[in-house]
């Protein structure tokens, strides 16, 4: 489930524009008609969607008094690097909304940047209502982190040198438990933690002179995985074919090292091009790659 909140990162993040008139362009000094516009708009997509939410996921569930859920041990927290980036990439979105408006400084960084926590503190009330979860203390904490590192970069750089990335391919767990891990190829895709990657990618020519001849959108990533999840606590019996399976798997992470492109480096006024980098620029670009895990080391000639 968590994964959808990645979609609905996705489309807050396309709200940008992609036109070259002026309406479009930031504002040099406080425009209060645009603030006006964009706390309107937030607000009524933000709410809007915690009902969407509310309608096709939770109403589905049994509720609950509000309570509290430790599941800080499941998936090898890969799902909490998930809720980082989300964090991460709304926040940013605020910022860019910020900036659009004409704010400046600190208030920019610290208001923009928080859209990411507000919102998924709604979603998180929600799982607290829901039987199922709860309240996750440890979802929260994976929200903070994801903010604190977008505000602290606007706010010592005015730029994002490292971003967290996503990728993800299919693993072969899935058809252990399609019901959990997905069975179609969208939600394997979104909800077999086995086959996702998190990213975190330093764009090196930003700590270089501005006269440096590196290549400006060329990044370096850092990756943490897991693998031979097939459920979320590190515990569970899994029957399978009459069998109880989970014996035959030990869960263990997996960390890689590998090239990435910084999109938001390249300067162009092509609406094409633009529109490319807004919708790719949480996807961590397939390159070379090495994995260190308890199985060894590895090579991937190309890593998704």
């Amino acid at each position: 489930m968590k994964w959808i909140l990645i979609v609905i990162c996705i489309s807050f993040f396309l709200i940008k524009p992609f036109g070259q008139s002026s309406f479009f362009q930031n504002s040099d000094t406080l425009n209060k008609n645009r603030l006006r516009g964009a706390i309107i708009a937030e607000s009524v997509l933000g709410v809007s969607s915690i009902l969407v939410l509310n309608e096709v996921w939770y109403k589905n569930y049994p509720r609950s008094t509000f309570h509290f859920f430790d599941d800080s041990d499941e998936w090898l927290q890969i799902d909490k690097f998930g809720h980082a980036t989300t964090s991460y990439y709304m926040g940013l979105t605020g910022i860019e909304v910020m900036k659009w408006s004409g704010f400046k400084g600190a208030k920019r960084s610290f208001i923009g940047g928080s859209l990411g926590f507000i919102y998924l503190a709604g979603v998180e009330l929600l799982d607290g209502f829901s039987d199922q979860w709860g309240f996750s203390n440890s979802d929260v904490l994976a929200n903070a982190a994801g903010t604190a590192l977008v505000i602290a970069q606007d706010l010592a750089w005015q730029e994002q040198r490292f971003r967290l990335k996503i990728s993800t391919h299919l693993s072969p767990f899935a058809k252990y438990r399609p019901n959990l891990l997905g069975s179609s190829l969208s939600e394997r895709l979104l909800k077999d933690y086995n086959g996702q990657t998190i990213w975190l990618s330093a764009n090196i020519s930003s700590f270089l002179p501005e006269d440096s001849k590196f290549p400006k959108c060329l990044s370096v990533s850092v990756g943490i995985g897991g693998e031979e999840m097939i459920s979320g606590k590190p515990r569970t019996n899994v029957i399978f074919n009459g069998e109880d399976i989970s014996k035959d798997f030990n869960r263990y992470r997996q960390y890689y090292l590998s090239l990435d492109l910084d999109l938001s480096y390249i300067k162009t006024k092509n609406k094409f091009i633009k529109g490319f980098t807004s919708v790719f620029g949480l996807i961590k670009f397939p390159f070379p790659t090495i994995e260190f895990s308890k199985q060894g080391v590895k090579f991937y000639p190309v890593y998704f």
